[in-house]
């Protein structure tokens, strides 16, 4: 609570400061609604805003489960073999500049429109972190700590099992939390060419210029990226709690 109540106290400060400047007519409302009227567009819309959050979650959830699974294996097969990274990572870094706004047309060509095409689009996004960050961090383990599992006779399958993973598991939150994030912004576009979601609700919105819908949304996407970045720190924390060492220490 400590650690929440500054920044508790800003977001309150700054509300009632946009909440005067908007209603003195400061600032246009049609720029910037006032808090209050995007409270009361959450109040009557809420079964709308319900229902197109548990679909986007729903569909983020699937492209980022994918990506963990995905782009793990990725990365423990580049780990074991060196051709193979070289061969291939190089055209995964550059479809990683490619701006998934650009993808996302193509695929609505490939799946339709719909869930398929927003999870595939949130995979796409969310993918390279996890590999980038898991790759590195099973070949952060030292040489002599690979040369000791090599003079007991410890097997590729034993050494990646009980020293690669262990030791890369810093690096394999990090690239969790950077992927949890690029996956909402996966799914809204997509959510954007293939409709559904708060995507779907966001873009309805700027074709009526209803920019209280569009900020009530915001906000939403705001509460699922807290959500998932909370649920990421409670499973950290738990697995720290049965981690013979800090995270990090190796």
């Amino acid at each position: 609570m400590k650690r929440l109540t500054p920044a508790f106290i800003f977001f309150v400060f700054v509300t009632a400061i946009l909440q005067v400047l908007i209603k003195q007519d400061v600032i246009h409302e049609t720029l910037i609604p006032a808090p209050s009227s995007v409270w009361n567009t959450l109040l009557e819309m809420k079964i709308d805003y319900v229902t197109s959050f548990l679909q986007t979650l729903k569909n983020t959830l699937y492209g980022l489960g994918l990506s963990i699974l995905i782009g793990s294996l990725i990365a423990i097969v580049f780990s074991l073999s060196d051709l193979l990274k070289k061969a291939i990572l190089p055209f995964a870094v550059f479809f990683q500049t490619v701006p998934i706004i650009a993808v996302a047309p193509l695929l609505v060509i490939y799946f339709g429109f719909g869930a398929p095409t927003v999870i595939a689009s949130s995979f796409i996004v969310s993918i390279f972190p996890i590999i980038a960050n898991t790759l590195m961090g099973l070949e952060s383990a030292s040489s002599a700590q690979k040369d000791l599992f090599r003079v007991y006779h410890g097997s590729a399958l034993k050494t990646l099992w009980k020293l690669q993973l262990p030791v890369a598991y810093p690096y394999i939150y990090s690239g969790l939390k950077v992927s949890a994030g690029l996956s909402i912004i996966g799914a809204i576009a997509g959510e954007f060419v293939a409709g559904g979601g708060l995507g779907a609700m966001i873009d309805a919105a700027r074709t009526q210029q209803r920019v209280d819908i569009v900020f009530g949304a915001l906000i939403l996407l705001s509460v699922m990226g807290l959500l998932f970045m909370g649920t990421l720190n409670l499973v950290h924390r738990l697995i720290n709690l049965r981690r013979p060492f800090p995270a990090g220490e190796l």
